[in-house]
């Protein structure tokens, strides 16, 4: 009686076993499977900038806020010329996010480099602001009349020199002839201008940029404004269409400005990646980009501007599927 008993329990256990084992082999299967399990860890390169601008302070501040929300992460940070470096150190591989121009992207797109289809956006951050920097003394009170002069543009593969070569045309300038274009980032400008090297620099970032600020506690400088190129500039074409009106507020350099506002050109910021990056991962530094507004804007006065409602709103890019699913969960 007690064996009669025994068999049905048996090849119950022997079943119920099977299909632990079946369900234990698809799980490995999926978990193995490219693409199949979330990945919120890892090693991720996040390409920044010249180390006195925004994006690198940006990266470090986001870095220290990641570790704390996603520890699992190791997120390395990698210095690049700019925007348009940004863009390619994504293509090739070498970074897996990056921060770069919502018009830096469009002329990525236009060109057709590699890797532009892939392209995806997290966010839009905060605006750059276009920033032409004189010695004090100097006369110049438009970007028009910088004919002969030496003239800092940002370095080559730098979102800054993509847009100042635009704005020295719509000045009704050549780059190439007439102004003498040095081709130098952040890093070096200030210290060429303050040594005489330099008529005069343009400089594309958040407000304020710590390097314009240092240099105008040692030297007397001058913003000049960039309000009256943004008709010429718009009609250059549609890749135009990302610049803005702008104000730069009276202290936002204070020394430098005199008290005084300046108008100038902004243009958007977007974090950006590409879709071969794992959804999970992306929503989590999506998350903690949102989330991290005020603690990295103590430091960094243009992160206040990120904001969740303006966010989404990364033209020319569409949104990474990770970063999709983190603005769904936040709606109301």
């Amino acid at each position: 009686m007690v064996t009669a008993i025994a068999r049905p329990a048996g090849r119950r256990t022997l079943r119920v076993a099977t299909a632990a084992l079946a369900v234990l082999g698809l799980f490995l299967w999926w978990l193995l499977s490219p693409g199949g399990a979330p990945s919120r860890g890892g090693e991720v390169t996040l390409a920044t900038g010249v180390p006195t601008g925004v994006y690198a302070r940006y990266g470090e501040l986001l870095r220290q806020d990641l570790a704390h929300d996603m520890p699992e992460l190791d997120l390395r940070l990698k210095r690049s010329e700019g925007s348009i470096d940004n863009l390619r150190q994504l293509a090739s591989g070498s970074a897996g996010f990056t921060i770069a121009t919502a018009d830096a992207v469009a002329a990525y797109q236009a060109r057709g480099e590699k890797g532009a289809d892939a392209l995806r956006a997290c966010a839009r951050l905060y605006d750059d602001y276009m920033q032409l920097v004189v010695p004090k003394a100097s006369r110049l009170r438009s970007a028009k009349e910088l004919g002969g002069l030496r003239v800092g543009v940002g370095a080559d593969g730098s979102g800054v020199q993509l847009i100042t070569r635009r704005l020295v045309k719509a000045a009704g300038l050549d780059f190439g002839k007439d102004i003498v274009p040095v081709r130098v980032g952040i890093d070096r400008m200030p210290e060429l201008l303050r040594k005489g090297k330099l008529d005069a620099f343009f400089w594309s970032g958040g407000l304020p940029t710590a390097a314009v600020q240092h240099l105008e506690e040692r030297f007397p400088v001058r913003l000049v404004q960039l309000g009256d190129l943004l008709g010429a500039l718009h009609r250059q074409g549609p890749p135009n269409r990302y610049y803005r009106s702008a104000v730069m507020p009276a202290d936002a350099y204070p020394q430098a400005q005199d008290g005084q506002a300046v108008k100038t050109i902004a243009v958007a910021n977007l974090l950006v990646t590409t879709d071969r990056e794992d959804a999970a991962r992306t929503e989590g530094i999506t998350r903690t980009v949102i989330n991290s507004r005020d603690a990295i804007g103590r430091q960094v006065h243009a992160a206040q501007k990120v904001d969740l409602r303006t966010a989404v709103f990364t033209d020319p890019l569409p949104l990474h599927e990770g970063a999709r699913r983190y603005y769904v969960s936040e709606k109301p």
